[in-house]
This record gives structure tokens, C-alpha cells and sequence, in this order.
């Protein structure tokens, strides 16, 4: 069958029109709990390969595409605080999160004075220790002074506009149900002002019950820092993984954004690797884990290089 002439002419130009077009940019990483732009770097200070400076380390979270940071300093820090900020403020990372000590010491005070000069409001991450208890009456005195010694931290950062985020660390204090009998204390004094922050790198022995204790934690999670996590993988020396190569990352990513919780997602670095090449390594594996939430087929599996 012959085309008309005014159909060929049709052809000839939409075929002309579409060789003219400019190549289509690159499709934008979609928004939500997983993008770039909620994903908060952690455990890149002083786990360092590189040790780099306030102002390395900005120019590099900016390049990764980072907009947040949690500070988890050392002493050997504490004189570049102030330059810390200002870096971050320059490459356009937003300090959410501060490592702090468990009481109001010196450093303590050098943290809050240093977050109170540049208006920073951040969440203060804040650990404990304990040994087991063995009775209802032990567990009420224990958290009666948990939640002392954490009352004063808590006032001196509302005067400032900051938070308390109670950071699981193993031991009493790791349990995340203690953590919130605290906060229901501290509540009960007006202390309203403390949360959570849920680390999966001391979550091993939560694997079965994470579900359900997601849970209970979310009205009170700040954030929610990612782990690659295979069964039984600390007590065979694999307690940091990259994400992609854990066993149980694709589950727990599901878990987590099934829940409902879209609060900030910690990714770490947590070695003695450099930590650009670690935070790409998870980088890498977020992104190939999340398309899976939804359906879509795995693709190759990247490889670590860190």
C-alpha cells in the first residue's frame, strides 16, 4: 500500500523534529525517605583514612551529594568546632547531629557555647552504660538515675533550641525500651525535649523483634542510622557491612519504610577506610537496594572497593 505525499511530508518532519531534540537530562533521584537529600553522614570524623580537616571534609560531603552531617568528634577536634561549622555552612551541609559526652563537663559546655554562637540546632546524641538488672525495684532506681543524669543536658540544650537523642551503644542503656521508660520519665518532669537516635550497627540482637520495636520507637526516633546486616555478623568480626551486603538489607530497608517513620537516615563510615570511598560504597548500595522495595529487578550487585 503507497503513503500519501502529505503523510510522507508528515513522517520526514517528525522524524526531523525529533533528531533536533537535546538529549533528555538525566532523570533526578525521586524524593523520600532514602534520597540524597534525607541521608545524614556519620562516623566520618575521626574513623578517617584520610583525616581530613573541617573544611576536606565539607568539600567532601557537598561532592557526595550530602546535605547533613552528625559531628562525632574527639579531643583532638575540640579547637576546630567553630571551623567545623562555618565549612559545612560554605559547602551547604547542614550540621543536624553532635556527638556528646554523658554529662555537663567542660567539653560539654564548649559543644553547647560553640552551637549557641552560630545559632546551630541540633540534636545532641547522647549514650549510656549499665549492666543488666535483675528486679522491677532495680530497673525503676536505674532508670530514676538515667533520667538525673540526663535532665541537666536536656534543659541546657532547650535553652539553645537543640534536642537529646539517646543513642544505643549496647549494654542497659542500648536497650531501646529503657531508653523510652527514660524519656517517659523525663516527660513526667516536663523534660519533653528527648528522643532517639536507633543505630542498626548495635541492633544485632534486635533482628527478630525490629519490626515491632520500630514501633514503639518512632513517636520518639530522631533518626535512624543504616547498617549493612547479616544474622549473628558481630560476633564474627563483620559488625559494620556496607549496605547491599548484608543478608537481611533488603528486609529491613522494607521495615523501615513500610513503617511510616521519614525522619533522617544516618549512613556511616565507621572504619578505618577513607571516608568519601566508604560513603559511596554505602551510596552505591542504597541504590541498588531501593529500586527492589518496589519491584524492580536487583541489576548487578556492586562491589565494595573501600
Amino acid at each position: 500500500m503507497s503513503i500519501p505525499p502529505a503523510a510522507r511530508w508528515f513522517c520526514l518532519f517528525a522524524v526531523c523534529f525529533t533528531l533536533a531534540l537535546p538529549a533528555a537530562e538525566p532523570a533526578a533521584a525521586p524524593a523520600g525517605l532514602f534520597a540524597r537529600t534525607n541521608l545524614i553522614a556519620w562516623c566520618i570524623v575521626p574513623f578517617d583514612a584520610k583525616k581530613r580537616g573541617p573544611e576536606e571534609r565539607a568539600a567532601m560531603l557537598e561532592k557526595l551529594g550530602f546535605k547533613h552531617f552528625a559531628y562525632d568528634y574527639r579531643a583532638e577536634h575540640i579547637p576546630t568546632f567553630d571551623a567545623e561549622i562555618e565549612a559545612c555552612r560554605r559547602h551547604g551541609v547542614s550540621l543536624d547531629a553532635w556527638w556528646f559526652p554523658g554529662g555537663l563537663n567542660t567539653e560539654a559546655r564548649l559543644i553547647l557555647a560553640a552551637l549557641q554562637r552560630h545559632q546551630v540546632r541540633a540534636q545532641l546524641w547522647v549514650t549510656g552504660g549499665g549492666g543488666p538488672v535483675k528486679t522491677p525495684e532495680e530497673q525503676r532506681t536505674r532508670v530514676e538515675a538515667e533520667a538525673r543524669r540526663l535532665q541537666p543536658i536536656a534543659e541546657a540544650a532547650a535553652k539553645i533550641g537543640c534536642t537529646v537523642a539517646l543513642y544505643n551503644h549496647g549494654s542497659w542503656f542500648g536497650e531501646p525500651e529503657n531508653q523510652l521508660e527514660i524519656i517517659q520519665h523525663l516527660g513526667r518532669q516536663s523534660i519533653t525535649n528527648v528522643g532517639l537516635v536507633y543505630n542498626l550497627h548495635h541492633g544485632h540482637e534486635h533482628l527478630d523483634r525490629f519490626p515491632a520495636l520500630l514501633q514503639k520507637m518512632k513517636p520518639h526516633l530522631l533518626a535512624l542510622n543504616l547498617n549493612g546486616m547479616s544474622r549473628g555478623a558481630d560476633k564474627l568480626g563483620k559488625k559494620i557491612l556496607v549496605l547491599g551486603q548484608g543478608d537481611l538489607d533488603l528486609t529491613l530497608l522494607k521495615t523501615i519504610r513500610d513503617s511510616g517513620w521519614r525522619g533522617p537516615v544516618g549512613i556511616l563510615n565507621h572504619t578505618d577506610a577513607d571516608a568519601e570511598a566508604r560513603l559511596l560504597d554505602n551510596l552505591n548500595g542504597l541504590d541498588w537496594l531501593v529500586p527492589q522495595l518496589d519491584g524492580q529487578p536487583a541489576g548487578p550487585k556492586p562491589r565494595p572497593k573501600s
